[in-house]
């Protein structure tokens, strides 16, 4: 009888060890791996977005995600966090798209294209490969989505952009 739950117990381990490998395998494969969460991820606000994330962006399909402020498009062609830092006033580049102010950040040697909603809380960032030829409409789209997040500032003067 002893030597029988010894034979279970290592089958439990094995199973419990290959099931524990499948999912680190699949993290590191992760569109998201090492994406983190914003400070804010688990505001209302992000959970009112994540109900209205579109299921392509970008000529891409929606990634499956189960971390929280996080939206990943096309394997991380376009990335969206919920929930960053808003941005204070800045020098930076910004640009106003149907109504939403985005700060334009430069990705140093990525390549990307990394835009965070100015006047927002919480604030939206938004990743886009340089591969991805439709920015604009990544911008409108994304704009739309974020949209409902209240404004209390403005980067660019009313009629700018």
């Amino acid at each position: 009888m002893g030597v029988r739950r010894g034979r279970v117990a290592v089958g439990v381990v094995v199973a419990g060890l290959g099931a524990g490998g499948a999912l680190v395998a699949g993290e590191l494969d992760s569109p998201v791996f090492g994406l983190a969460q914003g400070p804010f991820a688990r505001d209302p606000a992000c959970a009112r977005l994540a109900d209205r994330y579109p299921d392509r962006l970008g000529g891409a399909a929606r990634d499956r995600v189960t971390f929280e402020g996080l939206a990943v498009w096309g394997h991380g062609t376009v990335e969206l966090r919920c929930g960053v830092n808003p941005p204070g006033p800045t020098t930076d580049a910004c640009v106003s798209v149907d109504g939403v102010d985005w700060v334009w950040r430069e990705a140093a040697g990525t390549g990307r294209r990394e835009l965070v909603t100015y006047g927002r809380s919480p604030a939206v960032e938004v990743s886009v490969a340089g591969s991805v030829a439709g920015l604009d409409a990544v911008l409108v789209d994304v704009s739309h989505l974020v949209a409902p997040i209240r404004s209390g500032a403005k980067c660019l003067a009313s009629g700018g952009g």
